[in-house]
Formats: C-alpha cells, structure tokens, sequence
C-alpha cells in the first residue's frame, strides 16, 4: 500500500543528484510505457529539477528507495501540467501515483492553477484509468508532440484555492 511511502518534494533534495538517480534507473521506471530512451531522456530536462522543482515529488519506501516520481509545473495562465509520471514496477497498482497526483493538484490549487492537464500517447490504459479517477475529460490532440506524433489531453477542474 502507498501509505508506506514518503513524498518528499524536490526542492527538498539535491537537484542534480536525483535527476541523475532517477535518469540511471529510467529503463525499471518507464518500462511498459511505449516511449523510447530518447523520448523518456528528454522528459527529464534538467529545469524540471531545479528551477521547477518545488511542483515536483519523489515517493520513497520506508527504506529510502524510489518507488515513484512526479514532474510538473503551473503555467502563467494558471494551468497546471504533470509533464512525467513514472512508478517502479514492484510499487504499480498500490496507490503511488494516486498520492503523487494529489500532491501535485494541492500544490497547484496552492498556487492559483484552475485546472490540471496531462499528455499521453492514445491507448494507454493506465494514463486513461488514472485521468478517470480524478475526473478528468479526455479530448485528442493530434499532432501534439510533433508532426505525427498524436496524444491524448486529459483535463481536470479545480476548485478555487
């Protein structure tokens, strides 16, 4: 269950250290995903990490492991944006990514955000399961990622902070 795990943000860790920890062990971490090394690496950009790092959380188990992790930010426009999400394999379907998402939406609301957006590749089940957890609506953006490269936006409203 997740309530074992600790979130801690990431203005509360070393910066570099932790992108570099949680780029090494990328492959355990995005596996099942359908994004390719390239894709997942340039997920990571370094700014998610240090100047954007107070939107961004890492879960740890009791014995200071990574179990999952988060990286967003609020727009200007007040919109907030889970850019990754990633659970380890062992910690999938126990909660982690739930209590991540709840973080995140508590610091967006705590920031002014409207609404919480997030982009995936269409057809993928557990992006979709856990946009429908929190209500979010579902609409196709073609061309998203680039020319060809399709996603799907999930959309969900936030109450006023």
């Amino acid at each position: 269950m997740s309530a074992e795990l600790r979130l801690v943000g990431f203005e509360e860790l070393s910066a570099g250290v932790l992108r570099d920890r949680l780029l090494a062990d990328r492959a355990r971490f995005w596996s099942g995903s359908g994004l390719d090394d390239d894709a997942v690496r340039a997920l990571h950009d370094p700014i998610f990490f240090h100047q954007l790092g107070g939107f961004g959380a890492v879960a740890f188990t009791p014995d200071e492991r990574d179990a999952g992790y988060l990286l967003g930010v609020v727009t200007a426009d007040r919109l907030g944006v889970v850019h990754a999400l990633a659970v380890a394999p062992e910690w999938r379907g126990r909660g982690v990514a739930v209590r991540l998402v709840e973080r995140f939406i508590a610091v967006a609301v705590s920031v002014g955000a409207r609404a919480v957006q997030a982009a995936a590749p269409p057809g993928d089940a557990t992006v979709r399961g856990l946009a429908r957890r929190f209500g979010a609506a579902e609409a196709p953006s073609p061309g998203h990622a680039g020319q060809g490269v399709d996603r799907v936006l999930y959309t969900c409203s936030l109450p006023a902070g």
